[in-house]
């Protein structure tokens, strides 16, 4: 089984990992997050932009799962397969599991109106209602999958969900409640074309692995994100590192046997928090147009950073990773010198290592190497040697500075613009 999480604050192109050891798979599964975060593939110079769906939806042959750990938004999932089928993508073997969790309309509402209320103190969610849909599972007030299949029970959960959430939005944020019987008849208006995908993900996969198929879980969001790991309490609401995998799909994590982390070779973040190698002058705006960095899901701009290979180093320890993927190396074609971040100043004290206290790693500034640049286009390269010596000794650097192996290197877009050093499939 392999792990594919992303290194930095998201938006790393772990969509087009996936996308690379396409026909090897035999399943991809999604086990955290919800619509919250997206993955945008290029196929033949076709753009297929994921939000929900694991990006394994895309390669014939694939069984995609959506994860235990996973909040359903069921009105995006069938958004998304319908604008699939339209294009000629077979979406038949999805499966989801029956413990997955469900956004109801009242989680969207009190993402929106708790999120203006906090005004200069907002998190910068989407406002698609991920949060509220975590704390009313750890609350033990959710509405799972399965519950969609006994009106009773449903109706059960939403009444007990209500009538506190109904205090809320009418004796705090002044709006009208929200009618038990509207939300019911919404969700049971997915239950028939819900019941063909539901089942026990996590029995089919543990099967699935005892027949020597290979399984790649893979995370929505990134290691910065991680609501234990992240940059609390700029953070999504799931686990988005490596152990996330195993709860979130139900795997022991005895069964993982490659852990691939997506590192970009500059760094983005969307929302707020902390990013100390964070870029205010041409060169930021120079990132941000070349690589097209702008949200998935949003839409929002990235905020863009020199890379950090202080984060790096922590996605490695935390994750346990055995092989990088350095995506967007082409972006710095034009530049005439990379600096690439290697420790941090904080109070005049260096750290090669990040920061525990949130406070000093705001008040982190970065300490830079300078590389060259090697100003030429390296989107055609197909192998490590086909780059130029000051792109291969960039990647040389930053592989020795994460103390993991770089194995897959992007290059461009498209799904072909990719170097494979090393198999991570292979050992």
């Amino acid at each position: 089984m392999i792990v594919l999480i992303g290194a930095q604050w998201g938006d790393e192109g772990k969509g087009k990992a996936t996308d690379l050891l396409g026909d090897r798979l035999d399943y991809v599964v999604k086990f955290n997050g919800g619509n919250n975060a997206g993955h945008t593939v290029v196929i033949k110079g076709e753009k297929y932009a994921l939000h929900l769906l694991p990006s394994g939806i895309l390669t014939p042959g694939v069984t995609p799962v959506i994860g235990n750990g996973v909040v359903v938004d069921l009105a995006v999932l069938f958004q998304e397969i319908d604008g699939l089928e339209a294009r000629g993508i077979d979406t038949s073997r999805l499966r989801i599991s029956a413990n997955a969790h469900v956004i109801a309309s009242y989680n969207r509402t009190l993402d929106k109106v708790s999120e203006r209320y906090l005004g200069a103190r907002r998190i910068g969610t989407t406002g698609r209602g991920i949060g509220p849909t975590y704390a009313d599972k750890m609350n033990r007030l959710g509405v799972r999958i399965q519950d969609l299949f006994d009106e009773s029970i449903l109706r059960q959960k939403v009444e007990a969900a209500l009538s506190f959430k109904n205090q809320v939005l009418s004796k705090i944020y002044n709006r009208q409640a929200v009618k038990v019987d509207e939300v019911v008849a919404e969700l049971l208006s997915y239950v028939d074309r819900l019941r063909p995908y539901v089942g026990d993900t996590a029995l089919e996969l543990s099967q699935a692995l005892d027949e020597g198929k290979v399984v790649l879980c893979e995370a929505g969001q990134a290691t910065l994100l991680d609501v234990d790991h992240g940059t609390y309490p700029f953070v999504t609401s799931s686990n988005a590192t490596a152990g996330g995998a195993c709860t979130g799909a139900g795997i022991p994590p005895t069964r993982i046997d490659r852990v691939v982390a997506v590192l970009k070779a500059f760094t983005s973040r969307v929302g707020e928090g902390p990013f100390p190698t964070e870029l205010h002058d041409k060169f930021g705006d120079y990132l941000r147009e070349v690589g097209h960095e702008y949200g998935t899901t949003t839409g929002r701009p990235r905020r863009i950073g020199w890379l950090d290979l202080v984060i790096g180093r922590y996605a490695q320890r935390i994750n346990g990773v055995t092989d990088f993927a350095l995506t967007k190396l082409d972006n710095y074609d034009g530049l005439d010198e990379i600096p690439v971040c290697v420790a941090y100043e904080v109070n005049g004290v260096r750290h090669d290592e990040m920061p525990v206290n949130q406070t000093d790693f705001h008040h982190a500034i970065p300490i830079f190497e300078t590389l060259p640049g090697w100003k030429q286009d390296i989107s055609g390269c197909r192998s490590f040697d086909d780059l130029p010596k000051d792109a291969q000794r960039f990647v040389e650097f930053v592989e020795q500075r994460l103390g993991a192996r770089i194995s897959i290197v992007g290059v461009g877009p498209g799904r072909e613009a990719v170097i494979e050093r090393h198999s991570v499939l292979g050992g």
